[in-house]
């Protein structure tokens, strides 16, 4: 099995920062992409931004774009994310995601394991 646990999340003023964390731990495998989504009140879970196992590539959602960055750091295992000049439509429960493949994908059904979401608060 393999678990991912989000921790960074909070309440933040618009044009702040946040740089969620998202560890894996369990069964270890080879190379695999990983992606941050959200989900808003209300909509449906939404891409934010994944990486594959190397960092060679990476892809945001174009609302982000300029203002998160992914990255990763696999000696620990860890995923993160930072975002900057945060807006309260942010404003989302974060979860992190593994494929057991490298490949970046932007849909939910690309990803095998799911964390259990870190709330993530922009006030205006």
């Amino acid at each position: 099995q393999v678990q991912l646990v989000e921790s960074g999340g909070g309440l933040v003023q618009a044009g702040g920062s946040l740089k969620l964390s998202c560890a894996k731990s369990g069964r270890t495998f080879s190379s695999y992409a990983m992606g941050w989504f959200r989900q808003a009140p209300g909509k449906e879970r939404e891409f934010v931004a994944a990486i594959t196992w190397e960092s060679s590539t990476t892809s945001y959602e174009d609302s982000v774009k300029g203002r998160f960055t992914i990255f990763r750091d696999n000696a620990r295992n860890t995923l993160y994310l930072q975002m900057n000049s945060l807006k309260p439509e942010d404003t989302a429960v974060y979860y992190c995601a593994a494929s057991r493949d490298n490949i970046v994908r932007s849909d939910t059904l690309g990803y095998d394991y799911w964390g259990q979401g870190t709330q993530v608060t922009v006030s205006s």
